[in-house]
């Protein structure tokens, strides 16, 4: 890049704008509109000038260009996105949009897990319940600051965690998406295998929805918005009809088979692994709203966030605690034998009855789970070009792209390990969702409440926090919290041991107290010695 241009870039980055939180106003020193044009015109002069440079990366910005004139796919990458461009869906939207990504098979297998470790129906709802009651307030807050900064979840991050920092969230947040991502292509795999009478394998039910997945993702911020606000609703009615057939074999009165401090460590299992699930859209939920207009009311974001999480979820977990008494807790024979011997896949099968109607079902919901590997394939996309300019070069839809591929070859892998995946990648999410959760509150409402945030600084390494006490925070949180006091069927930390039989799974609350303990006190000296 040649020196000129640079000192054009150092030249206009001088001309800021703030914004005052707690307002929710834009404040600009000089003209807003000016200040937010000039930054968007020397990050495309970067990322256009490191294309020119590099043939490779010149092609493949080339087809992406083919792919919007003939398709329309989304050319929109992590840059921020200005008050006077932003595109705002409905409001609604925000609500609804978390029914898709939480009304779909893949989440029914987190309700198995309760009937599962030994808890009664009523136990296992009420554990994942709790759980996700409190992972939905991570997802609702940090979602609030996505139409105020008009950035990316990840984006917004750089403002605690600086510009090295942030790239850390953007790996961690790319391997929790693809962690969903299997568990939704292996259930998915099992029922188009059901669909078959078992002739078709699981590997290839993985590969066609992992193709369909990635094709739709590609189009970008406004197909998804509108696929997700009615892809859930023939879901919703078709496990509506599953419980009801369920009905006549699931005893609500089964007992358990765990008591003492057995029974609490399986019961604070669930719930740290509900809490992991509903919490680990914390990285992304800023993604889909940073359209709305900066004075978007935060308590409504946050309201149709938790809400939008909450129900959802807890349906899904429901109708899996429910089906999972007769497998787990009653030992009913037929559900029993279907589940041991196919999985969830086998088990909805021999649920639904006549036959065609059973494949009829099990072939809608196998695109159930579109909505949600659909945002997993788009924001993992946007995670990547965070990790720096050259990466910020390669269009997002090869990103994506090799996002799908890696899921899929890590679903195939997997397949026949559902529940150990489900168990112990879930809950080792919490760990990481609530220290970077609580990193971004406590910036947010005391370093920045009265500084406010240079918003042209986004991406610019020497504008931003150097990101020592937010990495500072986070690896304390995950060692001195997470590690001591998880759960898991390859180690058990010295705390959760406490709880007896396999342990309690106290990580997260852990984690929580030692990362609200750091970040203020470690982020009080960063900012007296380096300013920023």
């Amino acid at each position: 890049m040649s020196k000129e241009m640079s000192e054009k870039m150092s030249s206009k980055s001088s001309d800021i704008e703030k914004t005052d939180l707690e307002a929710g106003q834009p404040i600009a020193d000089g003209s807003t509109v000016d200040a937010d044009r000039a930054v968007a015109e020397i990050e495309v002069a970067r990322v256009r000038g490191i294309q020119q440079e590099n043939k490779f990366i010149r092609k493949m910005r080339e087809s992406e260009e083919w792919l919007d004139k003939k398709m329309g796919i989304e050319l929109q990458g992590i840059d921020r996105i200005p008050e006077e461009q932003k595109q705002p869906p409905h409001l609604i939207n925000i609500f609804l949009l978390w029914w898709s990504l939480n009304v779909h098979v893949g989440v029914v297998p987190l309700g198995l897990l309760g009937p599962l470790f030994g808890l009664t129906l009523g136990q296992s709802v009420g554990a994942a319940f709790l759980g996700i009651c409190l992972g939905a307030l991570c997802t609702a807050y940090t979602g609030t600051l996505g139409p105020k900064l008009g950035l990316r979840a990840i984006a917004t991050s750089r403002y605690s965690f600086g510009w090295w920092g942030a790239k850390l969230c953007s790996v961690l947040n790319v391997i929790i998406g693809g962690g969903f991502a299997v568990v939704n292509y292996v259930v998915v795999g099992q029922v188009l295998s059901a669909v078959s009478d078992y002739t078709l394998s699981i590997t290839v039910g993985i590969v066609i929805i992992a193709v369909i997945s990635y094709v739709v993702s590609i189009f970008g911020f406004a197909l998804i918005h509108t696929f997700e606000k009615y892809s859930w609703i023939g879901t919703f009615i078709l496990f509506c009809v599953l419980i009801a057939q369920a009905a006549p074999n699931i005893d609500p009165y089964a007992p358990g088979f765990d008591s003492g401090l057995g029974y609490a460590g399986s019961f604070l299992t669930i719930l740290a692994i509900n809490f992991s699930n509903a919490s680990g859209w914390c990285s992304i939920a800023a993604d889909y709203y940073c359209n709305y207009p900066a004075n978007t009311a935060s308590w409504k974001i946050f309201a149709l966030s938790w809400f939008g999480v909450v129900i959802p979820t807890t349906f899904s977990v429901v109708i899996g605690s429910a089906i999972g008494v007769p497998v787990f807790l009653t030992q009913y024979g037929p559900y029993a034998d279907a589940y041991n011997n196919h999985s969830l896949g086998g088990l909805i099968y021999e649920i639904y009855h006549p036959t065609a109607w059973a494949k009829f079902c099990l072939i809608i919901l196998t695109f159930s789970v579109l909505g949600n590997n659909i945002a997993i394939n788009y924001s993992s996309g946007l995670s990547l070009q965070l990790l720096g300019y050259y990466f910020h070069a390669v269009p997002r839809f090869i990103w994506s792209l090799l996002v799908a591929i890696v899921i899929a070859v890590l679903a195939i892998a997997g397949q026949t390990h559902l529940e150990t995946i489900i168990s112990n990648f879930v809950s080792l999410l919490g760990y990481w969702t609530v220290s970077f959760t609580i990193i971004l509150l406590i910036e947010d409402k005391f370093f920045r409440r009265l500084d406010g945030y240079v918003l042209t600084a986004w991406n610019q390494p020497e504008n931003l926090p150097p990101g020592f006490a937010a990495v500072l925070s986070l690896l304390c949180g995950y060692l001195a919290g997470g590690v001591p006091g998880m759960s898991q069927t390859w180690y058990t930390g010295p705390i959760a041991q406490k709880f007896g039989g396999s342990g309690g799974d106290v990580g997260v609350y852990m984690s929580a107290a030692i990362t609200l303990l750091v970040y203020p006190i470690a982020r009080t000296i960063e900012k007296k010695r380096f300013g920023r």
